[in-house]
């Protein structure tokens, strides 16, 4: 190899970076990742025994390579960690650091990323008993140079403090919390190819437990010991060398270390690893798709060679089983908290305990898992999975009698689509598996996504989880055959990657599900309606004002009744939910359960009354208000200058704490600025009332930019007198720095907004932040439509854009501009993109058209800078 033959020329950082260059590109070249390891590997080795050598320290220490590198695995950008073992005697240790600085400072002038840890003997196993990171790092000692009798007797002392069970337990505890940590899915759309569930850990945390147990170190002495079939062996290889491919060239990519497969590195990744864009694939979606099978693979493999080696390791307790009571159950048995089954032909010979598995498995509450012998059973007959016993009706009697079940539906499901069963069985979902999404607020799989909803839906009905969403739980404790939400969850984005709207094209593969399985015409048009309409409530709440009652006329007469309208509400919030961490919000479920029950109220035969709606919040305030023994008569000339839209758009609570602050501060001459905590969610609530000026929302957005806070929502309101009287829900992560409380930040906020509305200085620039990583990978065209609502009293404006530091500020600055005022906002925020909705005064645009178009245009360009 030209780069090893170089080496003993190398002499300084360039001449070291010159011979990897070598390895990268005969790497790019062949894309043989295990070449490329080992060259990285023994490059790494000269080179430190050169400079351990020039050093002095010879065989006074022994120079010990641990970790990735210790079992011969660099990668382009990884840390080479090293061991530099001292003898046990302290003054021979002591007169040794001079030596030892000077190699540390050498290794990293000559360019080597070193991980360095320097002790003896009894230090290591100390380390080691206290930290298990540490002692798997040292599982993988290899002695580079120095004193080979030191290092014989660390690996003596090391083989004797190991305890391989102990060692095996921990590994699983900390393969749990890291499955945790990456959401327990592989199936994220950015995952970590080396630390996500079916990464490259797992399979080397395999390693690690049967080299502790002297199982061997290679995946072929697992499969001589009996441990791993032929089969899987090929798997764990390929897939090994998959994983190892990816990371290899995510370094060099990247130019760094780097082990997130994150958007803007997809493509060209694919074009690294010689994947073509197929006619209905783009490359990056192919490789992405390849992955997630892989990952799929190591996730359910993983399993199964934990468990063979717990077996060995635990004899006793592997041999202890139960049996599974039931009808229909004689085949199953619980060994150790896993399902297991007493033949392992019994899939090829009875097909239709397939499905029986996961019904047993969600009835059982104390298995966590199935069986090795299941998961190898389930690969052997996965050609019995066809179409014959997709129409099987006990097949199609069983799949219904696990979505009923009170428990272990979600938790089947998942295992049911790591197994493929679930693909295998609807067609329909096999083709979503991996099916990357292009947006900018889901963060999983289309099938992950699914998942996750089907997930949310159940967790509704589970008693320990209605402290979550207690209003949800509620509902769906009366709703008439709960289960029917679970199959519109399976279904409702069954159709994505098709193109066109998935939500008309899931319907035909709904209704066929509902005819094979022999649903009733009621149940059947519930749940292909809400496949249909799945997207429907989420968009009226959080783009139209559903404080006006034609909005809520025209919601509640396509819901048509409560049934269909509970049905609705629970799916959209459960949908919300599973797109991504950062889209749901509290905010978001209150518009939503607002929008719920003001419907509901219509259905029951209430037409939306204004003067009926006004009367019950303007009671509710009047009875709070008592609580403070604030009188009618102290807060009358205040709402007599309100208006009806006011008091339909707040809530009763809302409307009492306005005017606890207000009520003797009607004509103040100087801006009145309120902050309390959020009462929905994390936050505050801040409430402005100043005398009203053009451009005013530009500056209050200005401050909140300016101190880095988000805007959930915004209700803008003037006054019969010209007073404007503003609330804004308003979030941040730096709301509250360490050491500080909510009531500092409170006060704050109120002294500083209102000094900052007393001044009148020209607006400052928008500081417009840069666009994220997702972003810049998704662009969204940045879009502006303005129409005039029916009356001719506003104009509706609807943005949508990528969203980026200081844009809303920018959009109040063009808005104050063109002397253009704000009736209402709608902050709306959906991951990485923004769908704002402003409803602005008709005055000066209804009469002058080609303001509206220079206020678009301008809007566009604030919009896209």
């Amino acid at each position: 190899m030209n780069e090893l033959r170089a080496a003993s020329k190398i002499t300084d950082a360039a001449s070291l970076r010159a011979a990897r260059e070598i390895a990268y590109d005969e790497f790019r070249k062949t894309q043989s990742v295990g070449r490329l390891t080992k060259q990285l590997t023994k490059l790494s080795d000269q080179v430190l025994a050169h400079l351990w050598n020039g050093c002095g320290l010879n065989n006074q220490a022994s120079l010990i390579a641990v970790g990735g590198y210790g079992r011969n695995a660099l990668f382009p950008h990884s840390d080479i960690d090293i061991l530099i073992l001292l003898p046990s005697e302290e003054k021979q240790a002591l007169a040794l650091s001079k030596q030892v600085e000077q190699f540390i400072a050498s290794c990293w002038d000559m360019g080597l990323e070193i991980g360095s840890s320097v002790r003896n003997t009894a230090e290591c196993m100390s380390e080691s008993e206290q930290d298990v990171t540490v002692r798997t790092s040292l599982l993988e000692a290899r002695l580079l140079c120095g004193n080979k009798q030191l290092f014989k007797d660390f690996e003596k002392a090391f083989e004797a403090a190991m305890d391989p069970k102990a060692f095996f337990q921990a590994k699983l505890a900390e393969q749990i919390q890291r499955h945790y940590k990456y959401q327990d899915t592989p199936y994220s759309l950015e995952p970590n190819c080396k630390e996500s569930p079916g990464g490259l850990r797992d399979l080397q945390v395999i390693s690690w437990v049967s080299k502790a147990a002297h199982l061997g170190n290679t995946f072929k002495d697992l499969s001589l010991a009996g441990l791993v079939t032929q089969r899987e062996l090929t798997e764990l290889n390929r897939n090994q060398r998959f994983l190892e491919t990816l990371r290899a060239n995510l370094h060099l990519l990247a130019k760094r270390r780097q082990d997130v497969l994150v958007f803007d590195l997809q493509a060209p990744l694919a074009a690294a690893m010689g994947i073509e864009e197929e006619s209905s694939r783009l490359a990056s979606e192919a490789i992405m798709r390849r992955y997630y099978w892989a990952a799929k693979a190591v996730t359910q493999l993983n399993d199964v060679l934990l468990q063979n080696i717990e077996a060995l390791l635990f004899p006793q307790e592997s041999k202890t089983t139960h049996a599974i009571s039931g009808e229909g159950n004689e085949c199953f048995i619980e060994r150790q908290g896993v399902l297991d089954i007493t033949d392992p032909q019994l899939f090829q010979k009875h097909p239709e305990q397939i499905l029986r598995t996961f019904l047993v498995f969600a009835q059982t509450a104390n298995v966590k898992s199935l069986s090795a012998t299941i998961f190898r059973a389930l690969y052997n007959a996965r050609q019995k999975m066809d179409s014959k016993w997709r129409k099987d009706p006990v097949n199609r009697a069983l799949f219904i009698e696990i979505l009923k079940e009170p428990e272990g539906v979600s938790r089947a499901f998942q295992l049911m689509n790591r197994t493929s069963v679930l693909g295998r069985y609807l067609p329909a979902f096999r083709k979503i598996v991996g099916q990357m999404q292009h947006d900018l607020f889901h963060v999983y799989t289309v099938d992950q996504h699914i998942l996750m909803v089907l997930r949310n839906v159940r967790r509704f009905m589970v008693v320990e989880h209605t402290h979550e969403f207690p209003f949800c739980s509620s509902l769906i404790a009366h709703f008439e055959k709960p289960w029917l939400l679970v199959i519109a969850a399976l279904f409702h984005d069954i159709a994505k990657g098709r193109g066109g709207d998935h939500s008309e094209l899931g319907k035909a593969d709904m209704r066929k599900f509902a005819k094979d399985h022999g649903l009733n015409k009621a149940d059947t048009e519930l749940l292909v309606w809400l496949v249909a309409e799945h997207l429907n409530m989420s968009q009226v709440a959080q783009k139209q004002d559903i404080t006006d009652p034609e909005v809520v006329q025209a919601f509640a007469k396509k819901v048509g009744d409560e049934r269909h309208l509970t049905a609705l509400y629970l799916l959209t919030v459960a949908d919300v939910r599973g797109t991504s961490p950062k889209v749901w919000n509290a905010w978001k479920g209150k518009l939503l359960e607002d929008l719920y029950r003001v419907t509901l109220r219509v259905l029951g035969g209430a037409k939306p009354d204004a003067s009926s709606e006004l009367a019950q919040h303007q009671e509710e305030s009047r009875a709070k208000l008592r609580l403070y023994a604030i009188e009618d008569s102290a807060y009358e000339n205040l709402w007599k200058q309100l208006d009806v839209a006011f008091f339909l758009r707040q809530d009763a609570a809302d409307i009492a704490w306005l005017t606890r602050h207000l009520f003797n501060k009607v004509d103040s001459e100087t801006p009145v600025v309120r902050a309390r905590l959020s009462p929905v969610g994390e936050g505050l609530q801040i409430a402005v009332y100043v005398k009203d000026q053009e451009d005013l929302f530009a500056r209050i957005c200005a401050y909140f930019e300016r101190h880095g806070f988000s805007i959930w929502d915004a209700r803008i309101h003037t006054t019969k007198h010209g007073y404007a009287l503003d609330t804004f829900q308003i979030s941040g992560s730096n709301l509250v720095d360490e050491g500080g409380s909510y009531r500092d930040l409170i006060q704050l906020v109120e002294y500083e907004l209102t000094a900052a509305l007393q001044n009148n200085d020209p607006l400052p620039s928008p500081s417009m932040g840069r666009l994220s990583r997702q972003s810049r990978t998704f662009p969204i065209q940045p879009r502006v439509h303005m129409i005039p609502d029916e009356r001719g009293h506003y104009y509706a404006l609807s943005l949508s854009a990528s969203d980026r530091t200081g844009l809303l500020y920018a959009i109040s600055r063009v808005l104050a501009k063109h002397q253009v005022s704000l009736h209402t906002a709608r902050i709306n925020t959906l991951g990485e993109r923004v769908e704002d909705v402003f409803l602005l005064d008709a005055a000066n645009l209804s009469k002058n058209p080609k303001l509206q178009i220079l206020l678009e245009t301008d809007l566009l360009e604030a919009l896209g800078a």
